[in-house]
C-alpha cells in the first residue's frame, strides 16, 4: 500500500503535542494591531487546542503527524 500523503498546508497551521492532540495559532494578530489591547495582543500570541468538533478533520491531514 503506498504512503499517504500528508496536506501541506494543514502541515504548516497545525502542531501535534505530546498527548497527541492538535495545537493551533489564534486568529486575528497580522494587522491592525494599534485598536486591540496590549493584553489581547498578548493572549493572541499563545497557542490553543484544536476545537472537539474539528479534531479528527485535522488527524486525518496530519497522518504521520508532523516533523
Amino acid at each position: 500500500m503506498p504512503k499517504m500523503k500528508t496536506k501541506r498546508g494543514a502541515a504548516k497551521r497545525f502542531r501535534l503535542s505530546s498527548t497527541g492532540k492538535a495545537k493551533r495559532s489564534k486568529a486575528f494578530k497580522r494587522h491592525i494591531l494599534t485598536s486591540k489591547s496590549t493584553k489581547r495582543k498578548r493572549q493572541l500570541d499563545m497557542e490553543t487546542l484544536v476545537s472537539r468538533s474539528d479534531r479528527r478533520r485535522v488527524r486525518e491531514m496530519l497522518p504521520y503527524g508532523r516533523p
